[in-house]
């Protein structure tokens, strides 16, 4: 490519990243500045952060269940709304600090801990990236758990007692 086609492309790039960042109504009045190509890729971008800016979720047992199945989805784990709910309510009632210093798992000195009743050795080699390393942490101890859960049984779903 000549020097002269080379400057024009860097020059094009710094205009589509400036559009991306200005939203998409300005891309598209930049059509005919930059080509369509550009501006078509530059516009899903844009698109796409408005999307996942607008996410959020309840800090409640609702919206942390919500925000895991969303984090499971991007990484694969399988697992339904019903299946976390139902395993949830059979291990701490919904409480996110939950912790059981009586089975044997707290006599051997890691006892069960969050929603989903997780030793520290199971949720630290289950952890999902992007949650945080809190296994009290709820959208972290069900992901995990999930994350368990599938690998052992298939899914959250199968899981019907103590697992």
């Amino acid at each position: 490519m000549s020097a002269n086609g080379q400057n024009r492309h860097a020059r094009t790039s710094r205009l589509a990243r400036k559009l991306a960042l200005a939203g998409v109504g300005a891309a598209v009045l930049a059509l005919p500045l930059i080509g369509a190509t550009t501006a078509s890729a530059a516009t899903p971008a844009a698109a796409t952060t408005a999307t996942t800016a607008a996410t959020t979720y309840p800090d409640n047992l609702d919206g942390w269940i919500r925000e895991s199945l969303d984090i499971m989805a991007q990484h694969g784990i399988p697992g339904t709304y019903e299946g976390i709910h139902r395993n949830i309510m059979r291990e701490s009632s919904g409480n996110p600090l939950a912790i059981n210093n009586w089975d044997i798992n707290a006599i051997n000195g890691t006892p069960s801990k969050g929603l989903l009743q997780v030793i520290d050795p199971t949720f630290q080699a289950y952890h999902v990236e992007g949650t945080s390393w809190d296994p009290y942490d709820p959208v972290a101890n069900i992901t995990a758990a999930c994350n368990y859960a599938a690998d052992r049984y298939g899914s959250m779903d199968n899981v019907f007692s103590a697992y």
